[in-house]
C-alpha cells in the first residue's frame, strides 16, 4: 500500500489495509462505477461544481453547498 501525506482516521494494520485496497479496487471496477465515470466524462465536469448520481438522474451541485454540507456545516459529521 502506497503511503500518503494525508493523514487518514484509520490506523488498518497491514492485512486489512491491503483487504480493504482490494475491495476499494472492486468496487471502483464495478459495473455501476464504471457506468457512472462513463457518464461523468460526457457530461463533463466544471471547476464550480461536482456531479451528483440520484438515481436515474445526475444533479450538478456547487461546491460550496456539496462540501459544506448544504449550510449544515461539516463539524458534526
Amino acid at each position: 500500500m502506497k503511503s500518503s501525506p494525508i493523514k487518514l482516521k484509520q490506523r488498518l494494520s497491514p492485512s486489512a489495509a491491503k483487504k480493504k485496497a482490494e475491495r476499494d479496487l472492486a468496487y471502483a471496477k464495478s459495473p455501476v462505477r464504471k457506468h457512472r465515470k462513463a457518464e461523468n466524462q460526457r457530461i463533463g465536469q466544471r471547476s464550480d461544481s461536482d456531479l451528483h448520481h440520484t438515481g436515474s438522474a445526475v444533479k450538478r451541485v456547487s461546491i460550496k453547498n456539496n462540501r459544506g454540507n448544504y449550510g449544515r456545516g461539516t463539524k458534526s459529521e
